[in-house]
């Protein structure tokens, strides 16, 4: 099935078929569905290189990854926001290409890209607070979409982000409404965006209730299962120890939670447990009842929405930039309760 012959099913124009299956925002958004519903349905393809002569695109998508990151690319997190982002592109008959290079090379692979015209634009993963490579983008003209904020950056930029700082402060909240006053918060690296703002709430709700932060309860780095079970396990040790951790994903929450299984210490009666992204397609938080309360956003949504914005900006360039700040649902599991009474704690 051709252009012509899926538009006259349809009874739409060919322009507007072309439109709708290359996500050009002028068309509504039921019309958008119907024709990438019956676009699939009847397996049509678009001809991508007459496609990309006509339109003087490379119908190209470009991912970034620096070595300093590369473990990204075996993160159920980063795959997920792949996969929702290859989704939309798949739709809207682009191709994703990933680069993996060394930190030194970044810049120049960016320039690289724009100047050879591999991609139609890029999103960038993992922002630093001040990050350089947004005014380097803005510099090139290459299109871009950030997944997250940089806090610092001088000049305005599209990003799709959560709202971290109020996640982490209704968390923090729910764990003080429960009683907990020794609440430890177990983050990622804080030179990135989204783990400055975490911290940001969890103080701000400690500060608004007179709790004193304690050094000795925070601990950050790259979320990995070894970093949780690492610091729930100095945590625990203290003569002080917590009775609550807020917990920055679920990779590390399966470490604090080996951690409290060393010890003997069951969650959600003798240590509650609140972690972030949670709703991962082959990391689950349990079954019908989920194991872990969590502040939970889908990062596969993310990647759809982060695409399809993106999408939007290269059939659209002169538009203002564009801003998208999702919520997180607090989702209650087993893994949270009231403070326990330290009368009663074990010796």
């Amino acid at each position: 099935m051709n252009l012509k012959e899926l538009a006259r099913m349809l009874e739409l124009s060919p322009t507007t078929v072309s439109r709708a299956l290359n996500g050009y925002p002028e068309v509504n958004a039921d019309t958008r569905r119907r024709v990438q519903e019956a676009a699939a349905r009847h397996n049509y393809r678009p001809n991508m290189r007459a496609k990309s002569l006509a339109t003087g695109r490379a119908m190209a998508i470009g991912h970034v990854i620096p070595m300093s990151t590369k473990h990204e690319m075996v993160n159920p997190i980063f795959a997920d926001f792949i996969a929702g982002a290859g989704e939309t592109y798949s739709r809207a008959g682009y191709d994703m290409v990933l680069s993996v290079v060394s930190d030194a090379d970044e810049a120049r692979i960016y320039r690289d890209l724009r100047s050879r015209g591999t991609v139609d634009g890029v999103i960038v993963h993992a922002p630093n607070a001040n990050d350089p490579r947004i005014a380097l983008l803005g510099e090139i003209g290459l299109p871009f979409v950030v997944h997250g904020r940089a806090t610092g950056a001088a000049t305005p930029y599209s990003w799709l982000d959560i709202n971290n700082r109020r996640a982490f402060r209704r968390a923090t909240e729910f764990l003080l409404d429960l009683g907990h006053r020794r609440i430890g918060l177990i983050n990622g690296i804080e030179n990135m965006d989204f783990a400055i703002r975490r911290r940001t709430g969890y103080l701000d709700a400690l500060a608004a209730r007179g709790v004193a932060a304690d050094p000795a309860l925070m601990a950050a780095g790259e979320m990995t299962e070894g970093l949780g079970h690492r610091a729930a396990t100095a945590m625990l040790a203290l003569p002080d120890p917590p009775t609550a951790l807020l917990v920055s994903s679920i990779i590390p929450a399966i470490g604090v939670r080996r951690a409290a299984a060393d010890i003997g210490l069951a969650l959600g009666r003798e240590l509650s447990v609140i972690t972030h992204d949670d709703e991962l397609s082959y990391l689950r938080n349990g079954e019908a009842v989920p194991l872990f309360t969590a502040t939970r956003s889908s990062v596969r949504l993310a990647g759809r929405l982060a695409a399809e914005m993106l999408l939007e900006i290269i059939a659209a360039p002169d538009t203002p930039p564009r801003q998208r700040l999702l919520e997180a649902d607090l989702i209650m599991g087993l893994s949270t309760g009231p403070a326990p009474d330290r009368r009663n704690a074990r010796t």
